[in-house]
């Protein structure tokens, strides 16, 4: 299938026939399911401070640029996921460049051994436990409102929440696998394996394709995922940009 987000979504390179999931925030922030999340000036968008951190150009003119930079200074931080480093954004400096890879599951699942333990749905008087566990585990950028991009689930034990996995970026047709974290004193009893089957069979009966992201650093992670059925599609350039 070609996809074709346009000519100006590619820092002044025509796109055409490449894939959503090349610039996943862009598809993100302009899909029909989260681009109301997005604010956006001039060609800078940046999803709203209180469900993450998560920035794209859709251009690199010298308007698009600025913009961001005035976003990063009236807003906070920002994070880009790109196939290549960001141009230089005036009034913001860069934090930290990681590589991350980016993993689709597009066939069967894999033949992870199941878990006997007892997933539920997690929801609004979750929300502050499900801060916390990020928090405390760091599973990558979590806000206040990220529960709220998603569907999650989780595990709880001795009345607390210990374990989670969720969802958080949607561009059309397909849905990310995010905050799977689990508490430091219940971690190798195979509660992340159980509750991400949970959310991929979920994202699946809705006609979609899970997706991930993980650092390229964290061969453990990739491991699970990769017996999970997911497998490695593209790596991309994490930027952190804060004000300078």
């Amino acid at each position: 299938m070609a996809w074709d987000l346009g000519a100006n979504l590619g820092y002044g390179r025509a796109v055409s026939g490449t894939h959503p999931l090349d610039r996943p925030i862009l598809a993100m922030l302009t899909g029909a399911r989260q681009a109301n999340l997005a604010i956006v000036r001039a060609g800078a968008r940046r999803l709203a401070p209180a469900y993450g951190v998560f920035a794209a150009l859709s251009d690199e003119t010298p308007e698009s640029r600025e913009a961001l930079g005035a976003m990063v200074r009236e807003m906070g931080d920002v994070a880009l996921v790109e196939p290549q480093e960001p141009p230089a954004i005036p009034g913001a400096r860069v934090v930290s460049k990681d590589m991350a890879w980016q993993m689709i599951a597009e066939a069967a699942f894999g033949s992870f051994p199941t878990t006997n333990v007892d997933i539920v749905d997690l929801g609004p008087g979750d929300a502050a436990d499900m801060l916390g566990l990020a928090t405390l585990t760091q599973p990558g950028p979590f806000m206040a409102r990220t529960p709220e991009l998603g569907d999650f689930v989780g595990v709880k034990a001795e009345g607390r929440l210990v374990a989670m996995a969720g969802e958080r970026m949607k561009p059309d047709g397909m849905t990310e696998v995010s905050g799977v974290c689990t508490d430091p004193e219940y971690r190798g009893r195979g509660y992340a394996a159980a509750l991400m089957r949970v959310v991929m069979e979920r994202i699946r009966a809705r006609g979609e394709v899970p997706f991930l992201h993980a650092y390229a650093a964290n061969t453990g992670a990739i491991a699970i995922y990769e017996r999970l059925g997911f497998r490695f599609r593209r790596e991309l350039v994490m930027t952190r940009l804060t004000a300078a």
